[in-house]
């Protein structure tokens, strides 16, 4: 049987120095997350492990993640966050790579000023260390950033890449066409993979409907296709708009009528694959 992995959710021990996205709106999250408090949701979902994904930028919140994967089995991968533009960052990467559940790392950019971000020289010299220590990268992006990661992308070709939450399209505004063109762009480079996670939060919160996401859905699984899209949650983030098993449920609705091999690399078999879990 192919495990049942959820590719992308978050813990985290909150306080108001370095969760400070999580005002306005987002203050029902500031509480802590912690695996006890996801388990019973993977059980009730027949979800097996999961890739926990970091939160906070700086190197204490890869250690407390990869504590966290060892204390609890439930957490299949880790992907951290390291200064990919720092001086020490060959040092960093031998220092946690020898843990065998880090198995990637991200950088917020969809929060940084310069949309360019992931350009920089310095940016670009540590995307090229990773594929030696055999790490993956999440592209964490809104719309906009999408051509600029095609850009980035295009200068690694051996360097496996992750696209989170199908780059935040607008969901809630019905916005499909400057997102579609670049999504279909980006997905030309076969080594990109995507998760089909983070939609909830990008409908209308407490309003949305399955037939919402279907054209969005129906763009990536036309251009990433069933091998290279894997299943995530963004639990808790997702709590916001909808529950664990909205979440699920948005998904598994959606391939329910693909074969049960397909259904299986989808829902897990293709996050493995991609994070070289066990």
């Amino acid at each position: 049987m192919t495990a049942r992995i959820d590719s992308h959710q978050h813990f985290w021990l909150y306080n108001t120095d370095d969760y400070g996205w999580m005002a306005g709106d987002r203050s029902p999250l500031q509480i802590d997350y912690l695996p006890p408090d996801l388990q019973p949701l993977l059980a009730q979902a027949d979800i097996d492990g999961t890739v926990a994904v970091q939160a906070r930028q700086t190197s204490r919140e890869t250690e407390f993640l990869l504590e966290l994967a060892d204390e609890y089995d439930l957490i299949r991968g880790v992907v951290g966050w390291l200064d990919l533009r720092g001086d020490n960052l060959e040092a960093q990467l031998e220092r946690f790579a020898r843990h065998p559940r880090l198995v990637g790392l991200r950088h917020i950019v969809h929060d940084e000023a310069d949309d360019r971000f992931m350009l920089g020289g310095n940016f670009l010299r540590g995307l090229a260390a990773l594929k030696a220590y055999d790490l993956r990268y999440d592209l964490l992006l809104y719309p906009r950033h999408i051509p600029i990661a095609i850009d980035a992308v295009k200068r690694f070709p051996e360097q496996p890449f992750a696209l989170d939450h199908i780059a935040k399209p607008f969901i809630k505004d019905g916005l499909i066409g400057a997102w579609e063109n670049d999504i279909r762009t980006l997905a030309a480079f076969d080594n990109v993979f995507c998760k089909v996670s983070g939609l909830v939060t990008e409908a209308a919160w407490g309003a949305w409907k399955q037939e919402d996401f279907v054209p969005y859905l129906d763009v990536v699984f036309d251009c990433f296709g069933v091998d290279r899209l894997m299943f995530g949650s963004d639990w808790p983030v997702c709590t916001l708009a909808g529950s664990y098993g909205d979440v699920v449920g948005i998904v598994e609705t959606y391939i329910a009528a693909l074969s049960a091999d397909e259904q299986a690399k989808v829902m897990g078999g293709n996050a493995s694959n991609f994070y070289g879990l066990t």
